[in-house]
């Protein structure tokens, strides 16, 4: 059977209706795979068949176009959610690599007590600490001016009881052992507490996952709503090519090769809209990032940096994105070809 829809060979069936079954014998409806054959089409839709310079599916036409620029809509849409999510997913694991290698002891003033002999007690008992790499103590200026966001700038804090704090450098391979550490403080040191950021890590991690999950969830639903696009796509060129589809299953077409047909056409479609969809996600995508980039030496762009991270995916985010394209494009080749077999049974 010539491929690409044309059925050269079809012309002994137009000689004549009636001579048609004596020309060919008893259809053979046990063949697997093959339909009975129908009573011979008229030859005005035969003809029509042999004039045929295009496929069965027409590519270039302007349902296709339309279907071309939905595709690339959508996994435009699929891929910035995508990206989305791996961008959200790389920044979280940064922030909790970063906040979990870092512990405070905050030491509360204390009446009648020394403040820098307690920060200096409370230094030694973490340095003696095995998993602590580095340990510095703040000073009380340095303490003070951690207040300035919330008080701001010029106020004398001399007769307020600023809290001293020790920031902790943990070892990420040898974690040390704070539960010891804090009971340690706790009876050594007075008004000392030890937080390893336990309590924000939990809510980042749950925040960042609640993202990845929504922007995971958004990729599914538009990938739903380009295979039930491509479906309905689907049977109207089937509706279209009806006569035509009766005259390839009359001269022995399987569906499989009908479906096949269809499968390639839109096949070709989907990968199209999904090149143009995923192309202009990832450059968004990099243009983001390079604006990011150029504001980062700013104070503004600082400060979204250290709220929401680097407007950055690394190589394994472009590939997610180019991953989803793909993705697009064959499930568009999977709703055609499912389509395409629902309407071939349906058929009388």
């Amino acid at each position: 059977m010539p491929k690409g829809g044309r059925v050269p060979g079809t012309t002994n069936h137009a000689q004549d209706d009636g001579q048609g079954e004596a020309q060919h014998g008893a259809p053979d409806e046990a063949r697997a795979g093959h339909r009975p054959r129908r009573p011979l089409p008229g030859r005005a839709v035969i003809a029509r068949l042999l004039a045929r310079q295009t496929p069965l599916v027409p590519v270039d036409s302007a349902a296709a176009r339309a279907l071309v620029a939905v595709i690339a809509i959508l996994t435009f849409l699929a891929a910035l959610c995508a990206g989305a999510a791996e961008l959200v997913a790389t920044n979280s694991a940064q922030w909790r690599a970063a906040v979990g290698a870092e512990a405070t002891i905050q030491i509360r003033p204390q009446p009648q007590a020394d403040m820098e002999e307690l920060v200096a007690q409370a230094a030694r008992m973490a340095r003696d600490t095995p998993g602590i790499l580095a340990v510095e103590p703040f000073s009380l200026g340095q303490s003070e001016r951690l207040l300035e966001p919330w008080l701001g700038s010029g106020l004398d804090l001399a007769e307020l009881p600023v809290p001293r704090l020790i920031e902790l450098r943990l070892d990420p391979q040898s974690p040390p052992d704070l539960a010891s550490l804090r009971t340690q403080l706790r009876e050594a040191v007075p008004g000392a507490s030890l937080d390893d950021h336990a309590q924000w890590l939990a809510r980042l991690s749950n925040m960042a996952q609640t993202i990845v999950g929504v922007g995971i969830a958004l990729v599914l639903l538009v990938l739903i709503a380009t295979g039930l696009a491509v479906a309905f796509a689907t049977r109207g060129a089937m509706a279209g090519n009806r006569d035509i589809i009766e005259v390839l299953h009359y001269v022995g077409a399987h569906d499989a090769y009908i479906a096949r047909e269809f499968r390639r056409r839109f096949l070709r479609l989907g990968l199209e809209g999904g090149a143009i969809g995923g192309v202009a996600a990832i450059t968004i995508f990099v243009a983001l990032g390079w604006i990011s980039a150029s504001w980062r030496a700013s104070p503004a762009g600082d400060q979204l940096e250290a709220l929401f991270g680097a407007f950055e995916i690394d190589a394994r985010g472009y590939l997610v994105m180019a991953g989803t394209a793909l993705v697009a494009a064959l499930v568009t080749a999977a709703m055609s070809d499912l389509s395409v077999r629902r309407f071939l049974q349906r058929m009388p």
